[in-house]
Formats: structure tokens, sequence, C-alpha cells
């Protein structure tokens, strides 16, 4: 490992390179790591979603450095941390959702185009049900945006870009690191068509707006015409449907640069650097975890043997930066690399619902009111129909019965009746959402 370390430092020295995404979790996590690791490094241009330089540059100091990650880099930086910064961090306004990037500002592109060596993609939306037009601007056809930048730029080395290991969708067993054909589908009972999808999406939207459709229709509409296309394919969701799609577009328009995919699972919070437990707001499993402290879950959909693939974010760091060595250069390669934990260290989902008891029993919840919330010990449900039956028996059925008490006494049981139904379609959407990943029955291998 000293000598991978090594290897790395070596590597970043007087690089440049483009982040996109860097408010987001990993990217955070990314430039930290470099900033700290290598302060040799030439520069770092992160592309913001602002509409010009002074937004992008507020948006630089108050969704990224000022966050608690920089406190190891502020204090070995001391009060020249912002001197420091301002040599290595260039705040870019654009859209990887527009061409060119949206870049707007033709000195700082040109600059760009002369100085980039890495790209380095991590821009994404992450929501499971996003409206289908927005994940497939974003997750598809911004990948092949910012692809298309990257091949313009003059010292262009590497296009690394991180996807997520369940663009496997729910198939069981191993799984590879392949990648996807163009026209791939995971049913494949059809052939997709990336260009038709994307027709079809603006001819959706097209009748939605000619129809005078109200913008939140609008929005509910696509979310469940994303999903609809995704199911349609064998996709489980928006997000990893649109994810596995940029994946093939990245794959076919690279030409002969570079291309390293990275595929992670469920990213956790950080194991030891820049120190243990770093994470920035409720993601993925922790959304269950959560839950269930808060009093909303008290039950885990899930089989109890099943892996749950868990991975600190600074691994996934790490293996960014390894690639980043290792590929750099190597013409026409294309490389993907799960980052997980199923094949090698396993957690049990049975025992996650042990640990959080364990943990919530001892530090509990404190709510709103600064009362403690004092969990039960729930119940483990190994079947998808299992979970949504012990819903309606414990739940619905009795919210039902209390509808029907509170329109017989006029209205007096109203708050009560929308609080525990507000709580019972948390569950149920959370339960949905997740259950690709809670009844996961494959190993995502690593070579």
């Amino acid at each position: 490992m000293n000598m991978e370390l090594d290897n790395v430092v070596k590597f970043l020295q007087g690089k440049t390179i483009l982040v996109t995404g860097a408010t987001g979790f990993l990217a955070k996590v990314f430039v930290e790591k470099i900033l700290r690791l290598q302060p040799n490094v030439n520069k770092l241009y992160l592309l913001l979603r602002a509409a010009d330089t002074n937004s992008a540059t507020k948006r630089l100091n108050g969704e990224i450095i000022s966050t608690e990650l920089f406190r190891i880099l502020r204090d070995r930086w001391g009060s020249e941390f912002d001197l420091f910064l301002s040599t290595k961090v260039i705040a870019v306004p654009g859209d990887i959702s527009s061409e060119n990037l949206g870049l707007n500002e033709s000195k700082l592109r040109e600059h760009m185009l002369r100085e980039i060596e890495i790209v380095v993609h991590v821009a994404a939306t992450t929501g499971f049900n996003e409206s289908y037009d927005v994940a497939l601007a974003i997750n598809t056809f911004g990948a092949l945006n910012v692809l298309s930048f990257a091949k313009k730029c003059d010292k262009i080395k590497l296009f690394l870009h991180t996807s997520t290991a369940y663009v496997c969708g729910e198939q069981a067993g191993i799984i590879l690191e392949k990648p996807f054909s163009v026209d791939d589908t995971l049913l494949k009972t059809c052939k997709l068509d990336i260009i038709e999808e994307k027709r079809i999406v603006e001819e959706k939207l097209d009748e939605l707006r000619f129809q005078h459709t109200p913008n939140e229709v609008i929005k509910s509409e696509m979310k469940e015409f994303g999903l609809k296309r995704a199911k349609l394919y064998g996709w489980p969701n928006t997000y990893v449907f649109t994810k596995a799609m940029g994946e093939m577009l990245l794959g076919n328009f690279k030409g002969d640069l570079p291309l390293v995919i990275i595929r992670p699972t469920m990213i956790a919070s950080t194991y030891k650097e820049p120190f243990p437990g770093w994470i920035e707001g409720v993601r993925t499993i922790d959304s269950v975890i959560v839950s269930y402290g808060k009093g909303k879950l008290t039950c885990f959909p899930g089989y109890p043997s099943s892996a749950l693939d868990v991975i600190p974010a600074d691994m996934v760091v790490n293996a960014m930066a390894v690639a980043m060595v290792v590929h750099t250069n190597y013409q026409s390669c294309q490389a993907i690399y799960h980052v997980s934990s199923s094949f090698k260290n396993p957690i049990k989902f049975g025992d996650l619902h042990k640990f959080v008891y364990h943990y919530f029993t001892k530090k509990p919840w404190i709510n709103r009111d600064g009362q403690r919330v004092k969990v039960r010990k729930g119940t483990v449900l190994s079947t998808v129909n299992g979970f949504f039956l012990y819903m309606w028996i414990k739940y619905v059925f009795p919210l039902k019965v209390l509808h029907l008490v509170n329109i017989l006494c006029c209205q007096d049981f109203r708050q009560v009746y929308m609080d525990l139904n507000r709580k019972i379609k948390f569950a149920m959407r959370l339960a949905e959402f997740y259950k690709p990943y809670a009844f996961f029955k494959a190993l995502v291998t690593q070579i």
C-alpha cells in the first residue's frame, strides 16, 4: 500500500485535473484527498452549476471548502490556507447537461482546454425516482458532454467516470467487471436505442406542455415514466438505468482516450481519511438506519443472509487515485473496477438490524421536542410481499379504521390520522426504493 501511495503522490505532482460534481459527497472527499496528499498538484478545476464565476466561487467556499472535511488541511496550512487554495483550486461555472459544459467565458475555457490532463467525472443526480428527463440529461447525456469536452483538451491523458455497481440491476450470482455494449438491456428481450429514448422523452414533455399540464404534475408524470422505461429494459429504477446508459455512451464514443469506470456499491462515511466517520447528508442505507432511529420504521425488509455491500468513501477515492496512476496514457484502454465489500468482507443484512438496535438503545435519537426516541427490536422480513403484508396488517388497516372514526367524530382525530398516514407512506416509499438493494442476491467481485 505504501508503494501505491508513493506512486500516487509522484503521479499527481504538477497535474491539472477537472472534477465535476464537486459539491457532492464523493467528489468532496476526492478533492480533499488530492490537496492533502499532493499539495504540488498544479491545478484543480471544479465544475460547479452556477450562473457566473462569482456564484461558482460562493458555492466553492460555502459548500466545499468551509465543510468539516477540510479541517485537517485548514490546520496544516493555518493562515496560509486561503492563499494555498487560491493557487490550486478554480471554481468553474457550468452545467454538464449543456454543450461545452455551459462554459460561456471563452478565456477560461481556452485555459482549461490547454491545461487539463485528467477528467474525473463524478456529477450525477442520484435520486432513484428522479424525473426521467432530468436523469437522462445529467446521468446519460451529461456524461457524454463531459467526454466530448475532455476529447478537445490538448493534453488529455485519462477520463475517469464514477458509476454504480448496481447498474447490474437485480441479477443474482457473481457480478463481474464487464462493460456494456451500446444497445444492451438486462432483459435481453429487446434492444435499447439511447437516442430514441431521448426523442421519446422530448415527445412526452411536449405532449404534457401542450396540454397545459401544471409543472408539479409534469414532474410526477416524468418520474413514473422513468420507472416504466427502466423496468421495460430490466433495471429497477431510473437512477441505475440512466447511469448504465451513460456507461454505454462513454464506451462507444471514447475513441482512443483511456477510460476508467469506477463502480462503487453503497458509499458510506469515511473509514480513515481525512478522519473516521465523516459523512454529509443521509445517503443510501443511511435513510433506513435514520428512519429506524427516529421511530418511523419498525421493520427491516431484506434477506437476513444477504450481503449488505457498503464501502467507505475514502476507499472509493483511493481506488480512483490508483486507477488514474495505472491507466493514464494507456491508449484505447477501457477498464472497469468494482469497489465493494460483499465478496471479501461481507456484512449480513440481518446483522444490520442488530447493530442499529444496539446503537440507538445506547445513543437514542433526540426528537424536535428534545425527547429521546425509544426504539423497539424490529422485524426483519425476508420477502417483499411479506413486508407489504406486515405493513397492511399493522399499519394500513388500522389507519383505514382511524380514517372512518375520524369522519364519524367530525375530524377530531385529523392530525393523528395525517401524521400516521405520512409515516406509513414514507415507510412504503422507502421500502419500494431500496427493494433492489435490500433483496440483492449477488456478490460484487473485485479483481
